[in-house]
């Protein structure tokens, strides 16, 4: 019989995103996936690879709001009674959990049936959810080498595999970094984000803008923008003679990574994976209201290991940017020395070494 996995995940594209990695990766395996989230969730992941989703009932709540945390709890009960009927018919081998609270349902309603359980976290900081189940599950995996604010003990134990990411994505990696050199095209890859894109959207034209003729002539920048902001920031770049594609989306994403010679964006654990796995230097803009500053502290470890310059919110201007930018796109061998930074820091294989992690998980659970 084909062995079964459920998979746990949060209603965001970075807990979704290394969650279908691993999917795919153990459905190459043999596998059978089904998908556990919160009811939008298991609506709106049409394109998980999974022959059946569960919607369960979950309900996030802000620290310190009492009502919210009471309405939560009894959301998440509920979510566990949906999750405990579900797997008492499909007897999965292993759940596995991705974060987020969609998560919580169905990684308690495994523990509460003393079934394999593994936890995945992205980020350098531990998130909520993950944190008050770590020390229950079989086994904790996580992408970089620090995890922050986990509890007692798991840090110690858990595994780094990196962070599962797209296919496409893990098929550019090792790709070599061709500086720009005196002459010809700079290439900037300037991407957005769930969160706090505002920011991005309308700073980064006029930091452009602001940069020296000879810099700017050579520009070739790609931009993904929010929709309100597409009419201003193409008007910046012509009016400053840059030539611009700007979207709200780009899907090509491997692509324009791989050709690209600097890329500027948020410092999320999925985009910080990306550019380490395409070797490429970015400046990083941790978003300021992150919760536990997760966002700065994933900037922090490309930083450490020299393939990101962080640009912190409360000190990020249009000069500032400007400046970094100038800095930067003159010194090839800089830009060198970061991509080859960046580079230390991927684990394309991370999809696979999560699934023999969940394959052993599994089957430690089998033998008991």
């Amino acid at each position: 019989m084909q062995k079964i996995a459920v998979v746990a995940a949060g209603g965001t594209g970075g807990h979704l995103f290394p969650a279908q990695a691993l999917a795919e990766a153990l459905i190459a395996r043999g596998w059978r996936i089904v998908l556990a989230s919160d009811e939008r969730v298991a609506a709106l992941a049409e394109t998980f690879p999974a022959e059946q989703r569960i919607g369960l009932s979950a309900r996030s709540y802000r620290p310190g709001d009492l009502i919210g945390m009471a309405r939560a709890g009894l959301a998440i009960f509920a979510g566990v009674l949906q999750a405990r009927a579900a797997f008492r018919e499909i007897k999965p081998d292993v759940v596995v959990g991705f974060g987020g609270y969609p998560s919580a349902p169905g990684l308690l309603a495994a523990l509460t049936q003393n079934r394999p359980t593994v936890l995945h976290e992205q980020n350098a900081v531990m998130g909520r959810a993950n944190r008050r189940l770590a020390g229950r599950v079989r086994a904790v995996a996580c992408a970089f080498p620090i995890l922050q604010k986990a509890p007692p003990g798991v840090s110690e134990r858990a595994v780094v595999v990196g962070n599962p990411v797209r296919a496409e994505i893990r098929a550019i990696a090792g790709t070599p970094y061709d500086p720009p050199g005196e002459t010809g095209p700079i290439r900037l890859l300037i991407t957005g984000g769930s969160q706090g894109a505002r920011l991005l959207s309308e700073l980064m034209p006029a930091a452009i803008a602001a940069l020296p003729e000879s810099l700017r002539d050579r520009l070739e920048v790609q931009q993904q923008t929010r929709k309100e902001s597409l009419d201003i920031a193409r008007q910046i770049y012509a009016d400053a003679n840059v030539k611009a594609e700007i979207a709200p989306f780009f899907r090509d994403m491997a692509g324009r990574l791989k050709a690209a010679h600097l890329v500027i964006g948020r410092s999320g654990a999925g985009s910080v994976c990306e550019f380490a796995i395409a070797g490429r230097p970015s400046i990083l803009v941790p978003l300021a209201v992150a919760l536990d500053d997760d966002q700065g502290q994933n900037a922090r470890v490309m930083a450490e290991a020299g393939g990101a310059v962080i640009a912190r919110e409360d000190q990020l201007t249009v000069e500032t940017m400007s400046n970094a930018l100038a800095r930067l796109l003159v010194a090839p061998d800089r830009l060198s020395r970061m991509a080859a930074g960046a580079a230390s820091l991927a684990r394309p294989d991370a999809a696979e070494r999560l699934a023999d992690l969940v394959e052993a998980v599994a089957a430690e659970g089998r033998g008991r």
